[in-house]
């Protein structure tokens, strides 16, 4: 009698353990949305679209001046059918995000070419590190045409570069794990 009484007893102490982290599961995170590979001047480019949702602690973190770091990461390989397939090129855009008090705006920052971008609101700041035009990933001389190739792009928060004592929150709170999948297409020839 009391072992039919404990197991849902535990199951229900689990799913409440477990709900703030599901709850949040659809709110927050980031996904790669219109990505496209084109021919421009001999040359392969990338543009493609990044939807951005901060979960509540980033946005908290933000807001009490914390820099977030973004890095963009595109491969192109080249498909192999009896080895691992051959990585071609491999290249990032790191994105730098702080939120200054002060001056009451948001400061974007490409940390590869050093230009710099004040916005007045978050999601402004968000649009333009969303959206990536004509990002050169290959040259049309490098590829055969039997070949098969692909590109892949993966957008990850990097927590590493969070101030130390907030390091351990980010690894075991779910609601620092912003890191989109890797999204994977073809390279039409």
């Amino acid at each position: 009698m009391l072992k039919n009484f404990c197991l849902p007893v535990f199951l229900c102490g689990v799913l409440f353990w477990l709900s703030p982290a599901l709850s949040y599961a659809d709110t927050f995170g980031v996904e790669v949305k219109n990505a496209e590979i084109t021919l421009q001047d001999d040359s392969y480019v990338l543009s493609a679209d990044i939807d951005y949702r901060l979960s509540a602690r980033a946005k908290e973190a933000l807001q009490n001046g914390v820099p977030l770091f973004w890095d963009i990461n595109i491969k192109t390989f080249q498909h192999r059918d009896y080895f691992w397939d051959k990585t071609l090129g491999n290249s990032s855009i790191r994105y730098r995000i702080q939120y200054h008090a002060l001056l009451n705006m948001y400061r974007v920052r490409n940390e590869g070419s050093g230009e710099l971008y004040n916005f007045s609101t978050l999601s402004a700041a968000l649009d333009l590190m969303s959206t990536i035009r004509d990002f050169r990933v290959m040259d049309k001389s490098v590829s055969a045409p039997e070949d098969r190739y692909a590109v892949g792009i993966k957008v990850t928060l990097d927590r590493d570069a969070l101030p130390l004592p907030l390091r351990p929150i980010a690894y075991t709170n779910p609601q620092w794990y912003l890191s989109s999948d890797w999204t994977l297409w073809p390279l039409i020839k």
